[in-house]
């Protein structure tokens, strides 16, 4: 499996990265949601995880863009990762067009649950709310 993380901060890419090398999974790096949607364009995921809060482009707006793809990019499981604790946060994610939202810091079973729920719900083609 191999899970692009979009975040600026190098210790957050850290902890995801030892997470998943636990469970056998290549993770890929971006610090910048630019970077990201660059790194979309050429390479192949199964998931993307990705911080809101960003120099440049945020977070929302680099959902937007992948959503917005006119191939099977588009439909790619994408997970929010964010320290952000708005009350309607969630909610925004889901209606931007993310699949999942989990808050920092993230517990590794947090974060294999919800790679493992987009990961079915949207191999049968719906979206995690």
């Amino acid at each position: 499996m191999k899970i692009l993380f979009i975040e600026d901060d190098p210790m957050n890419r850290r902890v995801v990265k030892d997470m998943l090398d636990v469970a056998g999974a290549e993770m890929a790096e971006a610090e910048s949601a630019e970077l990201g949607l660059e790194k979309i364009e050429v390479e192949n995921f199964d998931v993307i995880l990705v911080d809101l809060r960003m120099p440049g482009m945020d977070g929302m707006t680099a959902i937007r863009t992948i959503r917005a793809r006119g191939d099977a990019k588009a439909e790619l499981p994408i997970i929010v990762v964010t320290a952000d604790t708005a009350l309607d946060l969630r909610e925004r994610c889901l209606a931007t067009g993310a699949d999942d939202v989990l808050f920092k810091p993230v517990a590794m079973d947090a974060l294999f649950d919800s790679i493992g729920r987009v990961l079915a719900v949207r191999g049968s083609g719906g979206i995690v709310s």
